[in-house]
């Protein structure tokens, strides 16, 4: 995590780049272990809310190792758990969709927190000495390890652990230079296969029997992704009255998408098909990606020793 994460409460990961980004029907597998279990665990994805539970507790270690070196941190608890579930390209939760539309309330709350947040002002406040003394402390400053792997598709990253980021992360999930090696490979997997999955003919198959069922509703879109692009294109600084419709119009076709999505399974035949396309990617890639889920739940079960579930 770098001094900007850290400063945002946020959980550094390396994000996939790559025009159908939005194309996240699974999740990428995210799992843990701070060193070697007793007992394997079976391998598996984690859930949203158990990947929040992890965010919160690096925050948590965070905050107390901070405080050993006489500083404050605010951990960021700015969205509830269900505000927090990922918004993915296909949103089959009916109720979610009635209760939050595709998340815009949501995202705005989320950046007027960012941009109140309490750890900038803190730290934007104390004297140049001290100021730099708490850089140095939450992320190692300018002598912190400099880290580097390659991503699956070439190319080199790189990032720099140290600090109290950099312990939290080491509590969590072990060896940095290891755990930024899983996680850079895990993460950026997707662009090898995604232009299959989206040509694929049971996957299409899907999206056009979703789109048809839109259609019926009233809501003419090729795919969820076009659905929901439509519902962000409005005006800035809308007065409360224009934000409350835009907000409703949100609602109809989120809820609509839902509904379709439902109707004509598109989501398990979207995880079938990506499960299929993981299965098949060469093997050093399968034991990676089998690695990086069970430090994921080893990471998981630090946590739960950690902070409890957010409400």
């Amino acid at each position: 995590m770098n001094r900007t994460d850290a400063l945002r409460g946020t959980v550094t990961q390396v994000a996939v780049v790559v025009a159908a980004a939005a194309l996240v029907l699974t999740g990428c597998a995210r799992d843990g272990t701070a060193g070697p279990p007793a007992a394997r665990a079976q391998a598996r994805d984690l859930t949203y809310t158990e990947d929040l539970r992890i965010g919160d507790a690096q925050q948590r270690l965070i905050r107390t190792c901070m405080a050993r070196h006489g500083f404050r941190y605010r951990e960021d608890r700015t969205l509830t758990r269900e505000e927090s579930r990922p918004l993915r390209y296909v949103q089959d939760d009916v109720a979610w969709a009635r209760a939050h539309g595709y998340g815009s309330r949501i995202r705005a709350k989320e950046e007027g927190a960012r941009l109140q947040n309490p750890n900038g002002a803190y730290r934007a406040a104390l004297p140049a000495a001290r100021r730099a003394a708490y850089d140095t402390a939450l992320d190692g400053g300018r002598t912190a390890e400099l880290l580097r792997t390659e991503e699956p598709g070439g190319g080199t990253v790189a990032k720099r652990s140290g600090g109290c980021t950099g312990a939290a992360e080491k509590e969590l999930y072990g060896d940095p230079a290891t755990w930024f090696r899983l996680d850079t490979t895990a993460s950026n997997l997707r662009p090898l296969y995604v232009g299959k999955l989206l040509h694929d003919g049971r996957f299409t198959t899907a999206v056009h029997a979703w789109s048809r069922c839109m259609e019926r509703a009233g809501h003419s879109y090729p795919d969820p992704d076009a659905a929901r692009q439509a519902t962000r294109d409005h005006p800035a600084g809308q007065d409360r009255a224009a934000e409350a419709r835009t907000y409703a119009a949100e609602t109809r076709v989120a809820v609509a998408d839902a509904t379709c999505a439902r109707t004509v399974s598109l989501g398990s035949v979207g995880r079938a098909r990506e499960a299929y396309y993981l299965g098949r990617l060469p093997k050093t890639y399968r034991a990676t990606l089998d690695a990086y889920r069970q430090r994921r739940l080893a990471a998981l079960r630090g946590a739960e020793r950690i902070v409890p579930p957010r409400a």
